[in-house]
């Protein structure tokens, strides 16, 4: 740690991960410091955390006072006073820093893998308040279990209910389960239909018994328990359907029941409203639904055996008139965000209900479900599915409706009836094409979520089949659909827009650039001729090696501009 560093935490403010404490008004006791480490310790983000004793609120750097008498801090003596008196113990690495003619001690607080509380027994925990600000808020053993079940220490659909009895699962939804494994087509485990109640319950993991039903299991009222047992044993359980026109709310239900009948009783919703148009591909007739019920079911199962049922609050199926959103309690799984979702190992919340939706063939064995997600939305000609709403209190699916791009959905049949099925990869990449025209290589590793090598890959593949084109070399090197896709939708102008101005013509916009402005930047020309900075530096240095422009300062302030005599030059 440096006092540089230290500036700079100073200037981004408080966070979950950054906590100032000022000695302005009274020293800070050693409980209060410990109750700020231990706080930060059980922060729900990953990023390494701060405590910074001698910086008020509002920023200001007043100073630590001394805590060991005669003027003197010790941090190794704050470090082993914070390992002897929390459990389990925190090792924190201390220091006394001066910061603007000031005393700073600064402690670094690693995130705890388990709850972490004083030996008074304190435990504390890092949120946001209601005033958008970073609290201290006590730490509840529900939380604390939603917590280890976040970071995959902890199966919360395999606790046992001891309240719970046999009778308070309903034989019925037995006889669902069975027939929702009929009807998946293969996808279910066919050797649990012939097992009676109790063998398939203790099969799924459903009950702990030995030759009665001994313990329920939280999955066994998730999957068979009759709605007043939900109702009573299990609170946190809840699934809202609702329709949402404008500020009208048209429907808004709320159901307790057991998760197979939530399903179906969604999906019949779901088919009522969804309307279809058709497309003729040939002699083909393809349905172009407003949207893919494939995803909508795998979204929907998602996010009920993925949700967090320690915590309060319900899955949301939200029907807006432009998307669908699909909510629910509980961030991402630690090690999963937004950067790696299309690739990251199945990590679920609830490992035993994931293994039971699997076996009863409510969602794809392989656990990608979100490839389906993604693959079903692009292929109808639908905008990619976003998760960009998500926290790390709730996952947010929203898929996007709207008119259909009816070309792109005749483009992916064609492609498929010519054995040529097109993967997720290119379908991600051939999507954005259509609505940004250009993508480099860097903007492809990013949107698949893979490295260099594998996008580089999928972009030479759709060159291979002639749907796209690339001009430049390196890592100037652009992408765009083909001449021949856009004749096929009718848009051949819209090639020459996207395939972008020749470099004679880009040299003649800079030079009249210059000539009206009597200067252009490197980022002018790149805005001028819609390219990369670097691309734009390579056409200012050929147009100076030629004498048509001359280079003026360095660093930031450098510029072009037309030469002596620059008339005759243009």
């Amino acid at each position: 740690m440096i006092p540089e560093r230290v500036r700079q935490l100073v200037q981004g403010g408080e966070s979950l991960h950054v906590e100032f404490k000022g000695e302005e008004k009274r020293p800070l006791s050693d409980g209060e410091l410990l109750d700020e480490v231990v706080c930060l310790a059980n922060r729900p983000t990953e990023e390494l955390g701060w405590l910074l004793i001698g910086v008020e609120d509002d920023g200001r750097i007043t100073g630590a006072r001394p805590r060991h008498g005669a003027g003197i801090t010790d941090a190794l003596r704050v470090q082993a006073m914070i390992a002897n008196r929390t459990r389990p113990a925190l090792t924190c690495r201390v220091e006394l820093l001066s910061v603007q003619d000031q005393s700073v001690l600064v402690i670094e607080v690693p995130r705890a893998r388990s709850p972490v509380g004083t030996t008074d027994g304190k435990y504390l925990r890092r949120a946001i308040g209601g005033t958008g600000q970073p609290v201290c808020l006590p730490y509840h053993f529900h939380e604390m279990q939603s917590s280890i079940a976040t970071r995959g220490q902890l199966d919360y659909s395999a606790l046992v209910l001891p309240e719970a009895r046999w009778d308070d699962l309903d034989l019925l939804e037995f006889e669902r389960f069975r027939r929702t494994i009929r009807e998946s087509r293969g996808q279910g485990d066919a050797t649990l239909l012939d097992l009676p109640d109790l063998e398939l319950a203790k099969a799924l993991g459903a009950v702990e018994a030995d030759h009665g039903a001994a313990a329920i299991r939280v999955l066994g009222l998730l999957l068979f328990g009759r709605e007043e047992a939900l109702r009573q044993l299990l609170p946190t359980h809840e699934v809202a359907f609702q329709v949402l026109i404008g500020t009208k709310v048209e429907v808004n239900e709320f159901f307790r029941w057991p998760l197979l009948r939530v399903m179906e009783e969604l999906s019949t919703r779901f088919r009522v409203r969804n309307r279809e148009e058709e497309l003729m591909v040939g002699l083909l007739r393809i349905g172009v639904p407003d949207y893919p019920e494939r995803a909508f079911r795998e979204g929907l199962a998602n996010a009920c055996q993925h949700r967090d049922y320690a915590r309060l609050g319900a899955v949301h199926v939200q029907w807006h008139q432009d998307r669908i959103e699909i909510s629910n309690p509980g961030g991402f799984p630690e090690g999963v965000h937004l950067g790696n979702l299309l690739v990251t190992p199945p990590r679920p919340r609830n490992p035993l209900l994931a293994d039971a939706f699997k076996r009863a063939g409510l969602v794809e064995r392989t656990g990608r479900g979100i490839d389906t997600i993604f693959y079903e939305q692009l292929r109808n000609g639908r905008p990619a599915p976003s998760y960009e709403r998500s926290t790390h209190t709730d996952v947010v699916l929203a898929l996007p409706g709207g008119t259909a791009n009816l070309d792109f959905v005749r483009l992916v049949v064609e492609h498929n009836r010519a054995g040529r099925l097109l993967r997720l990869d290119e379908l991600l990449i051939l999507n954005r094409l259509w609505q940004a025209r250009r993508l480099t290589t860097s903007e492809a590793v990013a949107l698949i979520q893979k490295d260099d090598a594998e996008a580089r890959g999928a972009l030479e593949g759709l060159m291979e089949t002639g749907l796209m084109e690339a001009r430049g070399e390196r890592r100037g090197r652009l992408y765009h659909l083909s001449a021949a896709m856009y004749r096929g939708m009718g848009k051949p102008a819209a090639y020459v827009r996207a395939h972008g101005l020749e470099t004679a013509q880009m040299e003649q916009l800079i030079l009249q650039y210059a000539q009206a402005h009597e200067r252009i930047t490197r980022r002018e020309a790149a805005d001028l001729c819609q390219v990369q900075e670097h691309q734009a530096s390579y056409l200012l240095r050929r147009l100076r090696g030629r004498g048509k422009l001359e280079l003026v300062g360095t660093g930031r302030g450098a510029h072009y501009r037309m030469p002596q005599g620059w008339a005759e030059n243009v």
